[in-house]
């Protein structure tokens, strides 16, 4: 299955599994796009099957929290890709630039 397949099918499961729980079409929609990626998709589907919530209110906190934590790992992800760089500028020096050759 191509990644662009994945998505899809991860969109039509949380969608699915937010339509069976009970709640409009829509709402599952708005849940699906503000969560974006396949992975974060399908974990609110695992949430959404092992925690069973009661109300859009806790479906919605969920969203948030795993929002959250998607950001929280991008910037880490970027933090850790500038340290790396500034490793190798600090053992590598700037190429030459002011160095006689």
């Amino acid at each position: 299955m191509s990644a662009p397949e994945s998505w899809k099918a991860a969109y039509r499961e949380l969608i699915g599994t937010i339509v069976r729980m009970g709640y409009p079409e829509e709402f599952g929609k708005l849940i699906a796009r503000n969560l974006g990626s396949e992975k974060t998709m399908r974990r609110m589907t695992a949430y959404l099957h092992s925690a069973k919530p009661r109300s859009a209110e806790e479906i919605a906190d969920e969203m948030l929290a795993i929002m959250s934590d998607r950001e929280r790992w991008i910037r880490k992800k970027k933090a850790e890709e500038a340290n790396a760089r500034y490793n190798e500028l600090l053992y590598y020096g700037l190429g030459g630039i002011g160095e006689d050759e």
